[in-house]
């Protein structure tokens, strides 16, 4: 039977709004579509929340720390979308964050966000060394032009900062102007990451689906190489 969801007003106080059913790739899609997102809490069914004030990254409130853009300049990394989807989405699984046991990437997670990338709907957006290994990453799912982060990853200091810098700006090259980021970060604030009212960002949600999708690389085993992406000044 096809998952249902009840309208997103219903969610509780917490965002919380519906508990069970699966990972499919319809229920995905279903889901963001609604703006609804999963968030797996250990000893319960799987949860789906929709929260009263969503977080977002505006891209006209976007700005980089002055200290970070002086770092970023002497930095080797090079920027690449969908090369190494998996590696992305294990290194934030086991990426050991702050004031935080454990983490919400399960592996039933992981096993539907990969399946939810070779179908192209999930895309990885990274950061290599000058050695060619993977320093850091983003990834999360598109629908048009909803982009909804998920997590994020880093081995080496900023390698995840480069990545959301070099990612809102391959967005705006291609007409973006926002992206969902679903829970406020300190990590996102830093840029200019807001909050705004659930039923603005439905009203955004809805045109930006609407809208016809990005170019995007596909995922890294439809195409022979894995080229290095490179933005307009």
């Amino acid at each position: 039977m096809p998952i249902l969801f009840p309208p997103v007003e219903e969610a509780d106080e917490h965002g919380l709004l519906a508990v069970g059913g699966d990972l499919d790739i319809s229920s995905l899609l279903l889901a963001y579509s609604n703006g609804i997102f999963p968030w797996p809490h250990e000893g319960y069914p799987m949860l789906w929340f929709a929260p009263a004030e969503r977080a977002i990254l505006d891209f006209e409130d976007f700005h980089i720390p002055k200290r970070l853009a002086r770092y970023l300049k002497k930095a080797d990394f090079t920027f690449h979308i969908n090369t190494d989807f998996r590696g992305v989405i294990r290194g934030c699984r086991f990426s050991v964050r702050k004031r935080q046991q454990g983490t919400w990437i399960t592996p039933e997670i992981e096993a539907a966000y990969t399946r939810l990338h070779e179908a192209g709907y999930a895309h990885s957006f990274e950061a290599r060394n000058t050695a060619g290994e993977l320093v850091g990453g983003m990834y999360g799912v598109m629908i048009g032009r909803a982009f909804a982060g998920e997590s994020m990853f880093y081995r080496e200091s900023h390698a995840s900062k480069f990545v959301i810098i070099q990612t809102v700006a391959y967005f705006r090259q291609h007409g973006m102007t926002w992206f969902d980021i679903e829970v406020m970060t300190p990590h996102m604030a830093m840029f200019g990451a807001k909050e705004i009212p659930r039923a603005e960002f439905m009203r955004r949600l809805k045109q930006a689906i609407a809208e016809p999708p990005i170019p995007l690389p596909p995922p890294a085993q439809c195409r022979a190489h894995h080229p290095v992406i490179t933005l307009l000044p």
